[in-house]
């Protein structure tokens, strides 16, 4: 039997779940050790809910699980980081808002050289969970329905982001090796998203920033001692662009200073580190999404600089009413 509703409706149901699944393919998870995957901040319709899961493969002469990343210059650090993060839009005084906890876990060792002799340690466990809440101060209101979302564009936008971890991770004071960083720090932040040219799937080019600030509280018992670390800068570039309709590239750079860390006084060296990188994501279905990032310093000519190397795998599944209710329409 022919339906009544007409054609026009399953047309206009097929138009609304594409652009809310393109929405929803911009969800990623938020700061990842201290570094902002590209479009984690592009905006999306309230309501909608992500589990972002991302596996990290890190090597370097840092604690990966330490955002300070204090630097060891007799050490060698490997590492595999797994997250696992759920995310909710939401509109917050008629604007864009994200809220989100990460729950960080792995594996760890290290290599140390000591007058000549190496000594090797591992340990794995759950890192100290983080909650973030990004909120939009500058840009279109909160897309809060379909009209909403069928005219939204970027422009020129600017976020507040604040993240703040909780210390309750797995640590041991007896050890030198530690998932859990036993203090408190957090992040303020002012992302940026600068639409290029056309808001249209397949041609979408962005250039983003993350201008922000890392806070450290004291770790008063690391090996007996107290570990402080003043504040560290980040600020990290994307030059985003869709190579077409599921798929999109990104130019990366990665850049951290200060930090400096002090163990019961005695100081260590600032951070100055440069790290391009490269980005490409794929929508594997309306609900579905993965993306994969290598990066990689390259000012650590000196011993004292931060060398590090990582590839990361993000997997992002995100969902919304809108989508599921037009999907279960269609296929009536």
């Amino acid at each position: 039997m022919k339906n009544d509703k007409g054609p026009m409706r399953l047309v206009a149901i097929f138009c609304l779940m594409i652009a809310a699944a393109l929405a929803l393919g911009a969800l990623c998870p938020p700061q990842v050790l201290a570094q902002d995957p590209p479009r984690t901040y592009w905006k999306y319709l309230s309501g909608g809910d992500a589990l972002p899961l991302l596996y990290e493969s890190i090597s370097g002469n840092s604690n990966p699980f330490d955002p300070s990343h204090n630097v060891q210059s007799n050490a060698t650090f490997d590492a595999t980081v797994e997250i696992a993060a759920y995310a909710h839009t939401f509109s917050l005084f008629d604007r864009s808002a994200v809220a989100t906890v990460l729950f960080t876990m792995g594996r760890l060792s290290s290599d140390v050289i000591v007058g000549g002799n190496t000594t090797r340690e591992s340990t794995n466990g759950f890192g100290d969970p983080m909650l973030e809440l990004n909120v939009n101060v500058i840009g279109p209101p909160a897309q809060k329905t379909i009209p909403d979302m069928m005219r939204y564009e970027p422009g020129f936008s600017v976020d507040l982001v604040f993240d703040l971890a909780l210390p309750i991770g797995e640590y041991d004071s007896s050890k030198t090796l530690n998932i859990g960083q036993n203090r408190w720090y957090g992040r303020v932040g002012a992302p940026i998203v600068w639409q290029l040219g056309p808001w249209v799937p397949g041609r979408r080019t962005t250039l983003e920033f993350v201008p922000a600030v890392w806070l450290f509280g004291d770790n008063d018992n690391f090996g007996g001692k107290t570990l402080s670390t003043d504040p560290m800068y980040q600020f990290d570039a994307h030059l985003t662009r869709d190579l077409y309709e599921r798929a999109w590239a990104s130019l990366d750079l990665y850049t951290l200073k200060g930090g400096q860390a002090s163990i019961n006084g005695a100081q260590g060296s600032k951070l100055n580190t440069i790290s391009p990188g490269l980005t490409l994501g794929y929508e594997i279905n309306d609900n579905l999404n993965i993306s994969f990032t290598y990066k990689s310093t390259i000012s650590d000519s000196s011993p004292d600089d931060l060398r590090s190397d990582m590839f990361m795998i993000t997997l992002v599944a995100g969902w919304h009413p809108i989508i599921e209710g037009s999907k279960r329409l269609q296929s009536k």
